[in-house]
């Protein structure tokens, strides 16, 4: 399949109920509204390209974005391809889901992962705090550094109620992700979240939230879920 007959498939597909639904969480035109699950049949006629990945995904609609992190080769990708999806990134549903679950599929995903934390961009920030989440909710605890997360924990910490909103959002599920799906840190995790609680979000329209994640992990405890993994991180 080439860039035109994937383009004409997604818009087959699209549906202006999901459509309203991806534009009330910060995506715009271009896109067509389709659901994440319907895109698997095209998925298997594909399987890889990166080529094709980057082709969609430079369109610039949300739909095609999306597909692209579905089809790419995460292996085929450098970290300089890592931070040109980043710039394309226009919401955190793009940043979030298709460029840090991509990137957690990399030997490179947390050298990325740090200098996106560190970069001061909101975006990215979000981004990174986010690939460590799917990387640790599916690989073994074995291939982390406790000392490294302690110190991100810390820093979460001491920076969280600073943080821009929507980097707020990651660092607070990765405060749930390690209580959650990193057992060695799970009381720590834990302790921290409650130390910080609560976390507040300031909304678009004015409004605010507040963050949930001592009384999600106090969910996870209680359903049995502590030391939770992924089978996989792309659909």
């Amino acid at each position: 399949m080439n860039l035109e007959s994937v383009m004409q498939e997604l818009e087959a597909l699209g549906k202006e109920r999901t459509k309203k639904i991806y534009m009330s969480n910060g995506a715009h035109e271009p896109l067509f509204g389709v659901a994440t699950g319907e895109m698997k049949p095209i998925k298997r006629k594909i399987k890889q390209n990166q080529a094709l990945a980057d082709e969609l995904y430079d369109t610039g609609n949300y739909d095609a974005m999306y597909f692209a992190g579905v089809i790419a080769d995460p292996k085929a990708m450098t970290e300089a391809d890592f931070d040109r999806w980043m710039d394309s990134a226009y919401f955190y549903m793009v940043g979030d889901y298709v460029v840090a679950v991509t990137l957690a599929e990399t030997d490179i995903a947390q050298e990325v992962a740090d200098k996106w934390i560190a970069s001061g961009d909101e975006l990215r920030m979000s981004a990174g705090w986010s690939c460590y989440c799917w990387l640790l909710g599916s690989r073994p605890d074995s291939e982390f550094s406790r000392n490294k997360l302690e110190g991100l924990l810390e820093q979460v910490s001491q920076t969280i109620h600073e943080a821009p909103a929507r980097a707020k959002y990651s660092m607070s599920n990765f405060l749930y992700t390690v209580a959650v799906s990193y057992k060695p840190l799970h009381e720590q995790a834990f302790e921290t979240a409650k130390a910080v609680d609560p976390v507040e979000v300031q909304l678009d329209n004015g409004k605010s939230k507040i963050l949930q994640a001592p009384a999600n992990i106090q969910k996870a405890i209680d359903k049995g879920q502590i030391g939770f993994k992924r089978k996989y991180v792309r659909c």
